[in-house]
C-alpha cells in the first residue's frame, strides 16, 4: 500500500484543499504528506499544485492527472475485489474509522458493529470510533465514514439509509409528568422546562410538530439546561429535569421500559433520518454494505418502540390545529 500513498495523498489534498487537512484525513504527518507530494511531482516531472498561504490550487497538469489518479486507485481496488472472489464474502478487515452520534453510538451502534464483526469473523478489523454530535467533515478529518442524522450536507457524500422513517419524539420521565402534567398541545410547552441541544453555534430551540391535520406548528421553547451532547439531554430527561425532543432511536429503549413517556399523542415530531455516510462509492465495499444493512435491520427493530401510548399522557390531541405557537 505504500506505493499508493502518493495517489491517496494527492486525491485527499485536492478534496480537502490543503496538505495538512489531507494529512489529518489519512492520519500521517503534515511534513510527510508534503514530502510525499513533492516526490510524486518529481517522479511525474511537473508541478501538480500551486501553493499559497490560503488554499492549494491544481495546476493545469494537476487537472489532467486527477482523473488518471482516481482511475489508478479504482483499478487497484477492483483488482483486490477480483482476487477475493468479487469480495462478496470477504469479512470486514483493515482499519475502519467511523464517527457516531454520541447517544445512539454509546447505547447501541458500537455493540451492533461489534456483533457484525464477530459474526463475520473479522479478526483483522481495526475499529476506531469517534463519538460526537459535531458534524464531522469526512474530507478534512481522519475518519472514513460517519453515521449521522439528517440528509447528507455535501453532494460528494454517498449515504446509505439506516432509518429513513425515524422522527423526533417529545418525551419526559413519569416523575416529571406527575409533578408538572403533560402538555396537550405544542403551545403548552411554553410553560414547561425544555431540555435543549446545541450543535456548534446553533441552538435547537425551535421545535416543530405536525398536527393530526397535516399542518406544521413551531414552538420556541426555553429552559435552564442546554448541552452539546445528546446523551446528556436524555439523562436529564430520565432524571425528571424537563422535557426532551429526542430522536426516536435514542429513546426507544427508555419508552419500552417506561423510564420515559411519549407526549403529545397524535402529533408527529420532526423527521430525523439516519444515514451511513462515506466520501465516494469506492469506500462502500461489499462488507461495509452488509454492515450498513445489518445496522438498518437493528434500527427497524428498535423504531416501533417509539410508538406506544402512555396512560400518563392524559387527554386527546386538540381537534383544532394550534396557530399561535411560533407565530403560526
Amino acid at each position: 500500500m505504500d506505493r499508493l500513498a502518493p495517489l491517496h495523498l494527492f486525491i485527499a489534498a485536492v478534496e480537502a484543499g490543503s496538505f495538512s487537512a489531507a494529512a489529518r484525513r489519512l492520519d500521517v504527518g503534515a511534513v510527510q504528506a508534503s514530502a510525499t507530494i513533492a516526490r510524486l511531482e518529481k517522479e511525474l516531472g511537473t508541478r501538480l499544485f500551486e501553493r499559497s498561504t490560503r488554499r492549494l490550487r491544481l495546476t493545469e497538469a494537476g487537472e489532467q492527472w486527477l482523473p488518471h489518479a482516481r482511475q489508478l486507485l479504482a483499478a487497484w481496488e477492483a483488482g483486490q475485489a477480483a482476487l477475493r472472489g468479487a469480495g462478496d464474502a470477504q469479512p470486514l478487515s483493515g482499519r475502519l474509522r467511523v464517527s457516531l452520534p454520541s447517544d445512539l453510538g454509546r447505547q447501541h451502534l458500537w455493540r451492533w458493529i461489534e456483533d457484525v464483526a464477530a459474526a463475520e469473523g473479522a479478526a483483522s478489523l481495526q475499529l476506531e470510533l469517534r463519538l460526537s454530535d459535531r458534524l464531522t467533515d469526512l474530507v478534512q478529518e481522519p475518519v472514513d465514514h460517519a453515521v449521522r442524522y439528517g440528509e447528507p450536507p455535501d453532494s460528494s457524500l454517498v449515504a446509505l439509509p439506516l432509518a429513513p422513517a425515524n422522527r423526533r419524539v417529545l418525551c419526559a420521565s413519569p416523575a416529571y409528568v406527575a409533578r408538572h402534567g403533560a402538555p396537550r398541545t405544542p403551545s403548552e410547552l411554553h410553560s414547561h422546562e425544555a431540555l435543549r441541544f446545541v450543535l456548534g453555534d446553533s441552538l435547537h430551540g425551535r421545535w416543530r410538530f405536525t398536527s393530526p391535520y397535516g399542518e406544521t406548528t413551531v414552538v420556541d421553547v426555553s429552559g435552564s439546561r442546554i448541552a452539546d451532547d445528546g446523551g446528556v439531554v436524555r439523562e436529564w430527561a430520565l432524571a425528571g429535569l424537563g422535557i426532551a425532543y429526542k430522536s426516536g432511536l435514542d429513546v426507544a429503549s427508555d419508552l419500552v421500559a417506561g423510564r420515559l413517556v411519549a407526549l403529545l399523542p397524535g402529533w408527529l415530531g420532526e423527521p430525523a433520518p439516519l444515514h451511513w455516510m462515506a466520501v465516494g462509492r469506492h469506500r462502500l465495499t461489499p462488507a461495509l454494505r452488509r454492515l450498513a444493512a445489518a445496522l438498518r435491520g437493528h434500527c427497524e427493530a428498535l423504531l416501533p418502540a417509539q410508538r406506544p401510548a402512555s396512560n400518563l399522557t392524559s387527554g386527546e390531541p386538540n381537534p383544532e390545529p394550534n396557530r399561535s405557537a411560533g407565530g403560526l
